[in-house]
């Protein structure tokens, strides 16, 4: 699991060592140099005779990467510093100068001749504009003249150069995960001490690149901002049967979903529950389920948790009853329920965590928006964390939100954001597997759910994560549907269980 940090935690774990004199500058640029010259030799080519280009702020940040840029000058790298600042980290620009390295001012405006030369002449470009400290707002100055340019060197087809984040992708939001503006696309980002909320949150995550942790020897203390789950962490909270366990044991799932115009949405709901493991599908509407799948069973009876909503349309109202009766039920009998598309309208004012939300970007905004904040499907995708967390906070509902990357929300600061999934997976039906396969595991640990209110979230992110990988195993590479999607999923299971079925 990887874990994540905010700045406050960050700095807090930084402030005796620094107090103490611990070399932790000293640290952060002998590790990112070193990572640097392994990038280099990856590549291709030679460490001697390299081109590395620094693109430097103010601060630590600035400090990290010029004496990083000092320690790869020392190997035979040949270091530019392109200075976006009036006074630079005064140790880190004397120590790269020392080292041979050149120093450029870069001013406001165009972008002199000898500045553009030094980047298209890059093997590798260390983007330490801002860290850490930043403030919001984004890349500003002279520092901004230099994102477009690089970005246009990275369009090249097979040509440009590694950018490596020192910390953070500058002009990210470290705490919430923003882009305030354009952000330097980074191959690999290394970051000192530990992860920050921006290296896994949308849509900042996607500007990080591979993550690579330097320790510089801090203690963090408290609870983590954001977590990553990892392939060995489905194992300890997925249902798995015993022995002498039956269908009842195992789960039975509530599907209410389809209509006339979108019967496959009833399939494919029903698709990811079978194949996520639970004991028995109940499926409620008109849709040829049970022609799709025999084992299915039709109508009402005992049911631990349900599926409402995929493919329900407004104009629906048998159907839309029964999922308003069943959200009902999450708080007079303690059902879990995952609340679908077409029935994230019937929501009562408030819902226990065990009810899970999973909407996109656009239904998020719908909901938010009925509930008083003027939202729009841009606002969530521009801050996708910000919104999941106003969502949970005004319903009590336990969010998972789907994009990119998947983040999840839940009560006590229960969080996660998973980016499973290939970008084939944004394809029609994808959500209705992910509910489907959600309802299963929330009804093999139903019990467990109704007593923990942060379960739900954690389970909610590992079905999340054997969705996303369901999604790669389905046709490796290249384009997916729902349909085998949900057929790639016991397989996926099996697979992340590792044969712990007893």
């Amino acid at each position: 699991m990887l874990l994540t940090w905010d700045a406050a935690a960050v700095r807090a774990a930084e402030e005796p060592l620094l107090r103490d004199g611990a070399p932790l500058m000293a640290r952060a640029a002998t590790g990112l140099a070193h990572h640097v010259a392994r990038l280099l030799r990856g590549a291709g080519g030679d460490v001697p005779g390299a081109h590395a280009v620094l693109l430097v702020g103010g601060g630590n940040n600035g400090g990290d990467t010029l004496h990083a840029g000092a320690l790869l000058a020392r190997r035979g790298v040949r270091v530019t510093a392109l200075t976006t600042v009036a006074h630079p980290h005064a140790e880190g620009l004397a120590a790269l100068r020392t080292a041979g390295g050149r120093v450029l001012p870069v001013p406001d405006g165009d972008l002199p001749a000898p500045v553009r030369d030094a980047l298209d002449g890059a093997d590798v470009v260390l983007d330490g504009l801002l860290g850490l400290g930043a403030r919001r707002g984004g890349v500003r100055g002279p520092g901004a003249g230099l994102v477009a340019p690089l970005a246009d060197l990275r369009g090249r087809a097979g040509a440009g150069p590694l950018v490596v984040a020192v910390d953070l992708p500058s002009g990210v939001g470290v705490d919430d995960g923003t882009c305030a503006g354009p952000v330097p696309v980074a191959d690999v980002t290394v970051t000192f001490g530990a992860p920050q909320p921006a290296h896994v949150l949308p849509p900042a995550a996607g500007a990080v690149g591979d993550l690579v942790v330097v320790d510089i020897g801090l203690d963090l203390a408290g609870p983590p901002a954001v977590a990553r789950l990892e392939a060995a962490d489905v194992v300890d909270l997925w249902p798995v049967p015993s022995a002498s366990g039956h269908k009842y044991v195992r789960g039975v799932v509530g599907v209410v979903a389809g209509s006339a115009a979108y019967p496959g949405a009833a399939v494919l709901a029903t698709s990811g529950a079978l194949r996520a493991g639970v004991g028995m599908v109940r499926y409620l509407g008109d849709a040829p389920v049970v022609a799709a799948h025999p084992e299915v069973v039709a109508g009402p009876g005992r049911v631990q948790a349900w599926v409402v909503g995929p493919g329900v349309g407004p104009d629906d109202d048998v159907q839309r009853s029964r999922a308003r009766d069943a959200v009902a039920r999450a708080g007079s009998h303690g059902e879990p329920v995952v609340v679908d598309a077409g029935a994230l309208d019937l929501l009562p004012p408030h819902v226990p965590p065990h009810v899970v939300l999973t909407p996109h970007a656009g239904e998020l905004a719908t909901l938010l928006t009925a509930r008083g904040a003027a939202v729009s499907r841009a606002d969530v995708e521009a801050s996708p964390w910000e919104h999941a967390r106003r969502a949970h906070e005004a319903t009590g509902a336990t969010v998972l939100l789907k994009g990119p990357v998947t983040v999840v929300v839940g009560p006590h600061g229960a969080a996660y954001a998973q980016a499973d999934g290939p970008p084939w997976l944004a394809t029609a039906g994808a959500g209705d597997v992910l509910a489907g396969v959600l309802g299963a595991v929330l009804a093999g640990r139903a019990a467990d759910v109704t007593a923990a209110p942060t379960l739900p979230a954690a389970l909610a992110a590992r079905a999340a994560l054997v969705h996303g990988r369901a999604a790669h195993a389905a046709n490796p590479g290249g384009p997916v549907t729902a349909s085998a999607v949900a057929d790639a999923v016991p397989a996926t299971v099996a697979a992340l269980l590792g044969g712990t079925a007893r």
